[in-house]
């Protein structure tokens, strides 16, 4: 077996990085959501980040692709991971606290794992990975409650609806690698954002019609903090990142989001957490660092049987 790949100080910069970016941007949805419709807060944030990705790409002079080729991929791809969970996310909030949304966030890499077992004949679950994902799902449960969906309510479809979006996440990590594998990453990405693009214009102009304006200033740095900061700039991170560390230890940055987006819920929206959801949450981030093993390959070197 091929040893684990190390992270250099240069990666886990990044790693902190879009943990704090990533971190800060449910508290901008918080922010969004007091005078945007959702679909106009999805709409502007891909659209902006799209501009964004397009022009990082000219500028490093990578190779452009066939657009009549890809544009369909990059709309699916672009829905599944961009429009959809991000419309899932806005809506959540409406109806959950962000730093609840920051903690359900931290399953992506959970359902990341488990389909990419299911799809990739490479991604078998194994022991170890299973012991996390069942942990994770474990600590979802914990976190919603079995007396959620007892007495139903928009709480518990808010918290249904993040679980929908990090599904969403880790379904089109499979897709994006089926179906654009064959570009440069950061080319794929901006395609994506794009796709994502194309579908949330049309539904926004027929579902909230013309956006409201003019916008309060808060509401304006939000957006542009959205799209620029906390999409556009991790996109370009990420990938550098995964060539440094690998995939599996850049998926650890979803440990770092929940606790940022804890402290800023607390902090500027006065937000408070129940105890199940902190609970929950060290149970997902248990479940992560189980499925990166590096944590019990450090108690098997210090207790040798």
């Amino acid at each position: 077996m091929a040893p684990q790949k190390t992270i250099p100080p240069a990666a886990w910069a990044g790693l902190f990085a879009m943990g704090g970016l990533w971190g800060c941007s449910f508290l901008s949805v918080a922010i969004l959501i007091r005078e945007l419709p959702v679909f106009w807060i999805v709409a502007g944030r891909v659209s902006i980040a799209a501009l964004v990705l397009w022009a990082y790409v000219l500028i490093k002079g990578f190779p452009l692709p066939a657009f009549s080729r890809y544009l369909w991929r990059f709309i699916l791809v672009g829905c599944l991971t961009s429009a959809v969970p991000f419309l899932l996310i806005s809506w959540a909030q409406h109806h959950i606290p962000s730093g609840l949304a920051g903690i359900l966030n931290a399953s992506t890499a959970i359902f990341g794992v488990l389909f990419a077992a299911l799809i990739f004949a490479d991604e078998k679950l194994g022991l170890r990975k299973g012991t996390g994902v069942l942990l994770g799902v474990m600590g979802i449960v914990i976190i919603i409650g079995i007396e959620a969906l007892r007495s139903f309510d928009l709480t518990s479809l808010g918290q249904l609806a993040m679980i929908g979006a990090t599904m969403c996440y880790g379904l089109s990590n499979c897709v994006g690698r089926i179906m654009l594998s064959d570009l440069r990453p950061e080319v794929a990405a901006a395609g994506m954002l794009t796709g994502a693009a194309l579908f949330a214009l049309p539904a926004a102009f027929l579902i909230s019609g013309l956006p409201p304006v003019p916008l309060r200033p808060e509401t304006w740095g939000a957006l542009f903090y959205l799209s620029i900061l906390a999409t556009s700039l991790p996109y370009i991170i990420y990938y550098k990142v995964i060539q440094l560390a690998g995939a599996g230890n850049t998926s650890l940055t979803t440990l770092i989001v929940a606790p940022v987006s804890i402290a800023l819920g607390a902090l500027v929206l006065g937000e408070s957490l129940s105890l199940q959801a902190y609970v929950g949450f060290g149970l997902i981030a248990l479940g992560l660092l189980v499925i990166d093993g590096r944590v019990l390959t450090c108690l098997r070197r210090q207790n040798p049987a």
